[in-house]
């Protein structure tokens, strides 16, 4: 009957037991449930704040973007404009930036302004025509000229004559009138953009048009532009040198030819007398320059 009982009261132990643990591992569970929930809910709170530190870093950088991209830009545009390659009219520099990969498109005209900015704005300004006629009175006026002490002279053949003359701090205006025998002559006014130390009228002979051009250049040698090897001189001198009337034949032995031309500033008048392209004769000269206020 003992032994019964103690079974009895084992198997009433057991189901309480048996509750006991069911609850303990209840609890348990929904322990982990809420602990899992509250770290869920504290990583969506920290990815929340990470989005927000994101989102604003993203800001920052998308404000600092544009000043870093327009400073790179310059900073590519001053490297390549301070290397300078030959350039024609109308073509164009590509400039692709080593940090962004814009391209920006200069006009080689520009580089061109940039490498021959100072020696433009030394560059004199354009001349006016001048003011030509012609008179059929030519053997009045060889008759008046044949009589002055420097109205007439002879232009051998193959040489080229310069008048050279100032311009006077009295006049406005150069005139001149000329006449040959029998045959033309080639004739042409230019102007040197020089500085006026003396009013004296000089002629210069040379034997031909190149020869004439060698001895202008070798006068402003010394004036080269610094680093233009081929084209110093001759550039510099064309620059200083202005072209009122090009050379070209007249009929100066059937009408006597004339022309004035008001000054355009301080310098001297270079009238030319061409005879290079006669092989054989020389040519009789009849000439007047003079000045008017």
């Amino acid at each position: 009957m003992r032994s019964v009982k103690n079974e009895d009261s084992a198997q009433k132990t057991e189901p309480a037991d048996q509750l006991v643990d069911s609850l303990e591992s209840s609890t348990s569970q929904s322990g982990s449930q809420i602990g899992s929930l509250l770290s869920a809910g504290a990583t969506e709170d920290s990815k929340e704040e990470a989005g927000t530190l994101e989102d604003q870093e993203v800001a920052e950088l998308e404000e600092k973007l544009p000043d870093q991209i327009q400073s790179l830009k310059e900073e590519a545009v001053v490297r390549i404009s301070n290397y300078h390659l030959p350039q024609g009219p109308g073509d164009i520099v590509m400039i692709q930036s080593d940090h962004t990969g814009a391209v920006d498109i200069l006009s080689a005209e520009l580089e061109t302004a940039d490498l021959l900015g100072e020696q433009r704005k030394a560059q004199p300004p354009p001349l006016a025509p001048p003011t030509v006629w012609t008179t059929e009175k030519t053997k009045e006026f060889k008759a008046r000229m044949g009589k002055e002490k420097n109205g007439r002279m002879v232009v051998k053949r193959g040489e080229v004559v310069t008048v050279r003359v100032p311009t006077h701090p009295d006049g406005k205006c150069i005139c001149w009138e000329f006449a040959t025998d029998d045959y033309d002559i080639g004739f042409g006014v230019y102007f040197d953009w020089t500085t006026v130390t003396s009013t004296a009228i000089t002629v210069q002979v040379s034997e031909s048009s190149d020869e004439e051009d060698e001895e202008e250049e070798e006068e402003i040698e010394g004036l080269a532009p610094v680093g233009d090897v081929e084209r110093g001189s001759k550039s510099y001198l064309r620059n200083r040198y202005g072209e009122i009337m090009p050379v070209y034949r007249r009929n100066s032995h059937r009408e006597v030819q004339a022309g004035s031309h008001e000054y355009p500033g301080e310098g001297i008048y270079l009238l030319k007398f061409d005879n290079s392209y006669s092989l054989l004769r020389n040519k009789t000269l009849f000439f007047h320059v003079y000045y008017t206020s």
